[in-house]
C-alpha cells in the first residue's frame, strides 16, 4: 500500500464525516473503550490546570479528559465532528475550536498555556515536516513540568507515515523525554514529561 505524500486536509475529513457520523466507531467500539482507558491510566494520577486535545473528533475521549482538567480546549479539523463533540460534552470548562494544525495554531497557545497536551490518533495524518512543526509548537505551548500524551494506531494505512514513525518524529523534534510507553497489538501509547 502506497502512502499519501501530503498532509491530509480539511476536505479529506469533511468527506469522511459526511459519509458517517462516527467513522472509526469511537463511541461504540470495545477496542476504542479499552484504548481510552489505557490512555488515561498512562497519565499521572492528578488534575491538570489546562489541557489541549488536538484531533478530538466526536468528543468521546474529550469527555473523559474533561474530568481530569480544570480547563480543556479540544480542536478538530472537521466541523461535523466538532458539532457532535459539542453535543456530547457540554461542560462549561471545555471549549471547542475548528483548527487545522500546524497551519492554524493560535498564537495564544504558544505562551506555555497547557500542562497537558493530547495527540491521540492524529499525527500520522501529517507529513514528517508538519509533524516536526507540530512538535515544536506543542513544546512552546507546554508549561514547565507539563505532560504530553501520544496515542497511535499501528496497523497498515495509506497515511503519510506509520504510527511508529509519527511518534519517533514527534519525540525527536519536541525534545521532551518519554517517561512511559505501552505497546499493544493495535496501538502504542507514549507519555512525555517536561522535567523543568
Amino acid at each position: 500500500m502506497s502512502r499519501r505524500t501530503d498532509s491530509l486536509d480539511r476536505a479529506y475529513f469533511d468527506a469522511i464525516y459526511a459519509r458517517e457520523s462516527d467513522p472509526w466507531q469511537f463511541a461504540t467500539s470495545d477496542y476504542e473503550r479499552q484504548k481510552y482507558a489505557a490512555s488515561l491510566a498512562a497519565l499521572p494520577d492528578r488534575r491538570f490546570a489546562a489541557g489541549l486535545e488536538i484531533g478530538c473528533s466526536i468528543g468521546v475521549l474529550t469527555g473523559q479528559l474533561a474530568g481530569r482538567c480544570d480547563r480543556l480546549v479540544a480542536v478538530d479539523v472537521a466541523e461535523a465532528a466538532l458539532a457532535r463533540a459539542r453535543q456530547a460534552v457540554t461542560a462549561a470548562h471545555v471549549a471547542f475550536a475548528n483548527v487545522r494544525v500546524p497551519e492554524e495554531w493560535p498564537a495564544a497557545w504558544s505562551a506555555r498555556s497547557f500542562d497537558l497536551i493530547v495527540l491521540s490518533e492524529v499525527l500520522y495524518y501529517l507529513v514528517p515536516a508538519d509533524i516536526e512543526r507540530v512538535a515544536g509548537l506543542c513544546r512552546t505551548a507546554l508549561r514547565p513540568g507539563g505532560w504530553m500524551l501520544l496515542v497511535h494506531y499501528l496497523g497498515a494505512t495509506d497515511y503519510p507515515v506509520s504510527g511508529d514513525a509519527a511518534t519517533s518524529l514527534f519525540v525527536s523534534a519536541a525534545g521532551v523525554p518519554v517517561v512511559r510507553q505501552r505497546r499493544e497489538t493495535g496501538y502504542r501509547i507514549d507519555v512525555l514529561h517536561d522535567p523543568d
